[in-house]
């Protein structure tokens, strides 16, 4: 993941900034934005520090960088259907051909980073797969996911996990291999999939430290979203069978979970994109207006 990363960040040159500036005009233009680059690039943290880099140069608004967010939300679950796909035997050829291209000079050395990072990626959830079958027989581990019989200890766990590994498609990966052991129910995961949403936000806030007022507000709009998300999907959840009806759709457990996740995130960037205004407004009632800002 960190391969991943730092080979992003340097794909995601000056001309990707500009790409996102002008196709951020409309809001529902920048939530396409956001959803088709972060789907492409893998990475919401990387799309989010674009942003904030983009937000201290004074380059986009508040409300551009807050429509592309809620792209990127739903652009960040496509690794997550990519690995219910089980693309662990053709991972090899993207590890292969990612090697070869890191030969060549200049950006395309970064782009064969990029796609054996990705192809290893794969290899490690199979590899994961492999050796999480003899905890299926391990007391100890069943006694230690039982605990998640709560949802409040289940979120806490998808938050606290993906914040310190600082990546929710890795922390998605792991959860579904976990889920596919048996190790935990889909009620239960399906908690852990709203705390991740949560974790990943640290990415964010840790970039928007030093940042201006707006990166910082945009780090805000990040965690308000997702958790105002999660409050509302958690009480939804005792009067709609959206979450039986989502299991049944498919008897792959890792697409099960992958198409939870991208519900949860779907369906909040749907809630909240009319209510764009009411995001930043709170966002300025936590950080208000500093006198450089007057």
């Amino acid at each position: 993941m960190h391969i991943l990363s730092t080979s992003l960040d340097t794909l995601a040159n000056d001309k990707l900034k500009k790409i996102l500036y002008h196709l951020s005009a409309n809001k529902y233009v920048g939530v396409l934005t956001g959803t088709l680059i972060t789907a492409i690039i893998h990475s919401s943290s990387t799309m989010t520090i674009i942003l904030i880099g983009l937000l201290n140069s004074h380059l986009i608004s508040l409300y551009q960088a807050t429509w592309i967010v809620l792209g990127a939300n739903i652009g960040t679950t496509v690794t997550g259907l990519m690995i219910a796909l089980d693309l662990g035997q053709s991972a090899i050829y993207l590890c292969i051909i990612g090697f070869i291209l890191m030969f060549f000079k200049n950006k395309i050395t970064y782009l064969g980073r990029l796609l054996m990072a990705l192809g290893l990626i794969f290899l490690a959830m199979d590899a994961m797969s492999l050796s999480l079958a003899p905890i299926q027989k391990s007391t100890f581990f069943m006694n230690l996911f039982s605990q998640l019989n709560n949802p409040l200890i289940a979120i806490l766990a998808g938050t606290l996990f993906t914040a310190i590994i600082q990546s929710s498609t890795a922390s998605v990966g792991v959860l579904q291999t976990i889920y596919k052991k048996g190790l935990i129910s889909f009620n239960m995961a399906t908690n852990v999939i709203y705390g991740q949403n949560i974790g990943t936000c640290i990415t964010a806030f840790l970039s928007s430290i030093n940042g201006n007022p707006n990166a910082k507000r945009l780090s805000v709009i990040h965690v308000l979203i997702n958790i105002i998300g999660t409050l509302v999907f958690v009480v939804a959840s005792y009067f709609i069978p959206f979450v039986s009806f989502i299991e049944n759709l498919t008897s792959n457990y890792s697409m099960q979970i992958a198409y939870m996740h991208t519900f949860f995130n779907l369906a909040s960037t749907i809630l909240f994109l009319p209510f764009d205004s009411c995001l930043i407004y709170l966002a300025y009632k936590i950080i208000p207006i500093t006198k450089g800002e007057k």
